[in-house]
């Protein structure tokens, strides 16, 4: 069973184990189309698209952010398209060290499906082993799929300024308030600290060594437990990278604002804090 992380070498062999399901959720966010269209040129034998903005982000959703997380019961059908079972092993890809990748292991995480993998080094690892192509649209195939999701898992707008430690997984000059290409204001929500997504990362694009990574989310941590930490980012997507490195290296499942920056900066209501 496989629940943080695969390797290529362990997918070549096992890839066609049939209660291994393979995603592929290549996303490009400045051209929506552009993820789906490199699936269809060539990717891993048997792996079906899944569209960070079509998918992963349906309504009706739980918030207002630019991805909104969906309810539970979208995700249950969602995950029933997808032909996803209680036995199945997920994997999944994509080819920006992750990033997209991670928010369906963390989606299906909540909703308590623990047999969930994201391929280590993604899209480039696989090209550079070697791996087989081919450029088929693969069907969904579908089955039942009916979770009840891990509630302690995920907070709201509402609930934000009464956590412990907050932590935002944007780049520090979004985070600094020094630029703000996307969403409607600079800065980050008062009282949080950085923890870049590409923090996770060595040269190669594959996660970092589980000692080191624990070593660095134990310094963000102090006397805070794990699982009372939230993270956050621009839309609730790279901030799951951050929390399947956590898990990962060994700790308890953090929490995720869903609605994240785009949500918080886009309420006039809220605060907002510049500087490092």
């Amino acid at each position: 069973m496989f629940t943080t992380l695969i390797d290529t070498d362990l997918l070549l062999n096992g890839r066609e184990n049939p209660d291994w399901l393979i995603f592929d959720t290549r996303y490009d966010l400045a051209d929506k189309n552009a993820g789906k269209e490199a699936y269809l040129q060539g990717h891993i034998p048997g792996a079906i698209y899944v569209d960070l903005h079509n998918d992963l982000s349906r309504p009706p959703a739980t918030n207002k952010g630019r991805h909104p997380l969906p309810t539970v019961d979208t995700m249950n059908t969602l995950f029933s398209e997808l032909g996803i079972q209680s036995e199945s092993q997920v994997i999944i890809y994509d080819s920006a060290f992750g990033a997209f990748a991670a928010r369906l292991w963390w989606m299906l995480r909540h909703m308590q499906h623990e047999n969930v993998a994201v391929l280590d080094g993604g899209w480039q690892s696989w090209l550079a082993a070697a791996g087989p192509v081919c450029s088929n649209n693969e069907a969904r195939s579908e089955s039942t799929f009916n979770n009840l999701a891990t509630e302690q898992d995920v907070i709201a707008i509402e609930q934000v300024q009464e956590v412990g430690l907050l932590v935002d997984s944007r780049e520090p000059a979004r985070f600094a308030g020094e630029s703000e290409p996307i969403d409607n204001a600079a800065g980050h929500i008062p009282g949080a600290i950085n923890r870049f997504w590409k923090n996770n990362l060595s040269e190669n694009g594959c996660f970092k060594e589980n000692q080191t990574l624990r070593q660095e989310f134990e310094e963000i941590w102090g006397n805070t437990p794990a699982a009372e930490s939230v993270f956050y980012c621009g839309s609730g997507v790279t901030a799951c990278h951050n929390l399947l490195a956590a898990v990962h290296a060994g700790f308890d499942l953090p929490k995720l604002y869903a609605g994240s920056w785009s949500e918080w900066s886009s309420n006039t209501e809220k605060p907002v804090a510049t500087g490092s």
